[in-house]
């Protein structure tokens, strides 16, 4: 049984076992130390207000997660987004990241952001191939932008446009106030796309 379901703060600690190791072992995050599961779970409710976070779950396991998260802090800045997502090296290559995505950019997309970010640490060509499928295209690199794990690092950065760029455009739905079977159609609809060979 598999789902894309949006995430509650009861799911920290599953999802704090995928992403510990990439703050551990990886530069895919300029996160340096794992958090504790109480302010995981206020990071999830928090984002939750304004932005979707999404896991897919797989025979009751979380297999990956996504979310949105702010792209700049000024109110101008405020049609942008950025995206994340994270999967269990035990469901790679069965499409959750690819479920995940298409269900977070079809909800960006209703809230009515314009322009959705993916912030990428290079080299990491895997991450770059799976997002330039997706339409994101590149635009710029940071250079030695962040160090970690005793190296600098450049992070690049790409594209995705969401909606047309409208005059006097609407400021972006939150996430908590968007129309609850809106939110599920999209999600039952891209769970289909797991193609689940466990």
């Amino acid at each position: 049984m598999s789902s894309i379901r949006i995430a509650i703060p009861g799911d920290a600690e599953a999802i704090l076992k995928i992403y510990a190791p990439y703050i551990e072992h990886t530069s895919f995050t300029f996160e340096m130390e794992v958090p504790g599961i109480d302010s995981f779970k206020e990071r999830i409710a928090s984002y939750l207000q304004t932005w979707p976070w999404l896991v897919c779950e797989i025979d009751g396991t979380i297999a990956g997660y996504a979310y949105g998260s702010r792209h700049r802090e000024r109110v101008a800045y405020q049609w942008g987004v950025e995206s994340s997502v994270y999967v269990h090296d035990d469901y790679q290559r069965i499409g959750v990241a690819r479920a995940l995505y298409t269900a977070l950019i079809g909800i960006l997309k209703l809230q009515g952001f314009r322009n959705l970010y993916a912030v990428i640490n290079l080299p990491n060509d895997k991450s770059v191939s799976f997002h330039e499928k997706l339409g994101f295209e590149y635009f710029a690199t940071y250079e030695n932008v962040g160090y970690k794990l005793g190296r600098w690092k450049n992070v690049g950065w790409w594209q995705l446009q969401l909606n047309d760029y409208s005059m006097e455009p609407q400021p972006p739905v939150k996430f908590a106030e968007m129309k609850r079977r809106e939110v599920e159609s999209i999600l039952e609809t891209c769970g289909s796309l797991l193609k689940l060979t466990k």
